[in-house]
């Protein structure tokens, strides 16, 4: 194989229609381009004949500022689309500003390209942990629309991780739950609850939990229906969530109550 380091025109250069990142973000771009103009630290890949392997992001960048030319290595070696796709999504894996969904996608691709790959190939590979590979490719164990929710940023890829422990048909209750606004936390203990087939512990319709300090403090939790211990915890959580928020908003602890009853009353 025979490279050469020099410098190219942007116009030599054309962009492959098997580049993995299919959207740029102008903004992002222009950035980058600006800092290409103070200096280019990484050259672009390509081909004798200008497509790029590797650096379209760089590319799109310089233009957008106005440089004339990049620093680019041409490589003769007459590489299979498969080898290019592996050299292009390795280097994109590492690019700044990645989604979990692009990650998901670019280390989906590469085991495909590398059918003899598990895991731990994957991650020495990448030259990353093989527990964060376990991590990044949970959505392929989710269901589409724990897919879409990643995709579209409504869920964290350690939410996926948690849903993809699950079966299929449990998924959704998940991610309804998630949707909803409760933590990661409190989706993991949801997460173990559904895994574990029950809800741990003896259940109650009324706790009173007395509180260290002062004599006489404690805490009354009531519900319709039984408590568990997750239960209290879960609504522990929540109280306090909404105590702050008052408490941001300079309400005294009698008007907080009079604000939650009315809400309680008009289910808002």
């Amino acid at each position: 194989m025979a490279t050469t380091l020099t410098s190219k025109p942007l116009d030599f250069f054309k962009p492959d229609p098997n580049q993995p990142r299919k959207q740029f973000d102008v903004a992002a771009l222009r950035a980058l381009g600006e800092s290409l103009m103070v200096r280019q630290n990484d050259p672009v890949q390509a081909r004798p004949d200008g497509t790029l392997i590797d650096g379209e992001r760089r590319w799109r960048a310089a233009g957008l500022v106005g440089m004339e030319k990049l620093d680019t290595i041409i490589t003769d070696e007459v590489l299979t689309e498969a080898q290019v796709n592996v050299v292009r999504l390795t280097s994109f894996f590492h690019r700044e500003g990645l989604s979990a969904h692009e990650k998901w996608q670019a280390c989906q691709r590469l085991l495909e390209l590398n059918s003899g790959w598990m895991a731990k190939d994957l991650a020495e590979h990448l030259h990353i942990d093989r527990s964060m590979v376990t991590r990044i490719l949970s959505p392929s164990n989710c269901i589409p629309a724990w897919q879409e929710a990643l995709k579209a940023g409504k869920v964290g890829i350690s939410d996926v991780y948690v849903a993809s422990k699950l079966p299929e048909s449990e998924q959704a209750a998940l991610l309804a739950l998630k949707l909803s606004g409760v933590s990661r936390d409190e989706l993991e203990k949801r997460g173990r609850k559904l895994r574990n087939g029950k809800t741990p512990g003896i259940q109650v319709k009324r706790l009173k939990i007395p509180l260290l300090g002062p004599q006489g403090r404690s805490v009354t939790i009531a519900a319709g229906s039984n408590l568990s211990l997750e239960d209290a915890i879960e609504i522990l959580q929540e109280t306090l969530k909404l105590a702050r928020k008052a408490q941001g908003e300079n309400l005294d602890g009698k008007t907080w109550v009079a604000v939650m009853r009315q809400k309680a009353k008009t289910g808002t």
